[in-house]
């Protein structure tokens, strides 16, 4: 009997996994999207907020908590973007390894240099981090930069996937750099553009498109826009109107619409994040979208 069952056994044993994959919590898509580039099939990715959501505002749901509980691994941006709900999954999955100053605790943003950092924050200049401002990803510059330091940190949680995350990040970095360059030439023709955005969101792309911000929608940073702020904005803007007026996919199309009108300028949705288009659906069709119809809104 037993001669008959060790063959079946050996197939069964073969068809396994030569490893149990790495489980990562992504707070935001395009963490889960880099990590899932580095880490293939050794990693098994829950991305805890979608494109449409914003990232300052997610509730504790269950399914976050329960996920950030047999997380090996948590990606996230920091910089205070996840301080409204992050903390409370933490504390409510009590999973030891995702304490703070844990290496299994990954911040994005603590791998670059963060610009806009005040030098003072009070309630009164509205949503404002106090550590610079988080939204690196918009940025391909920077997301290189995460990329390395995230590669070596996967190396340093499994080991024995070390080489298997070189080599991963060694062929992402070659393929990144090269559509970089794409983007630059693409986007040549947007340096000393002007244009208005909804939240101040985009700082990172202006630094490396060379985009003037004119304006915002919102009054103060996380507030909705007011007829009184985009009427004030409107008769602002009139004489040198911008390019285009800008939001990301989440946010409400209503403001910008209406500014687009007054103005006769193009308002035009940006991805913002992985999954934010339908073409956005990793990192590399997030830039690809995002320089198509910026050019496509100024030519």
């Amino acid at each position: 009997m037993w001669n008959k069952l060790i063959p079946g056994l050996l197939l069964a044993a073969a068809t396994l996994p030569a490893h149990a994959a790495l489980s990562v919590f992504a707070c935001e898509p395009e963490w889960a999207s880099l990590v899932s580039e580095l880490g293939g099939d050794r990693v098994d990715v829950y991305t805890a907020t979608s494109a449409l959501q914003d990232p300052h505002h997610v509730q504790a749901r269950p399914a976050l908590i329960a996920h950030l509980r047999r997380a090996d691994l948590a990606v996230c941006t920091g910089a205070e973007l996840e301080i409204g709900w992050l903390p409370v999954v933490q504390r409510k999955a009590g999973n030891a390894r995702m304490a703070n100053g844990s290496p299994r605790l990954f911040f994005a943003a603590e791998q670059v240099q963060r610009l806009e950092v005040p030098q003072h924050v009070t309630r009164a200049d509205g949503d404002v981090h106090a550590s610079g401002n988080p939204h690196i990803q918009t940025d391909p510059r920077r997301i290189a930069q995460v990329a390395n330091a995230l590669a070596q940190r996967l190396a340093e949680i499994d080991p024995d996937g070390a080489a298997t995350y070189r080599q991963r990040h060694q062929d992402f970095a070659a393929r990144w750099s090269a559509a970089v360059q794409r983007w630059i030439q693409q986007g040549a023709v947007l340096k000393d553009k002007g244009w208005v955005v909804y939240h101040d969101q985009w700082v990172y792309l202006e630094d490396w498109l060379g985009l003037r911000r004119l304006g915002e929608l919102e009054p103060k940073p996380g507030l909705p826009p007011t007829p009184t702020h985009l009427a004030e904005l409107t008769e602002a803007l009139r004489d040198h109107p911008p390019a285009l007026i800008v939001r990301a996919a989440a946010m409400d199309p209503s403001a910008a619409q209406w500014l687009s009108g007054k103005l006769d300028v193009p308002a035009v949705e940006l991805p913002f994040t992985v999954g934010g288009a339908d073409a956005a659906d990793d990192l590399f069709g997030l830039f690809d979208v995002t320089l198509k119809r910026l050019t496509e809104a100024v030519r």
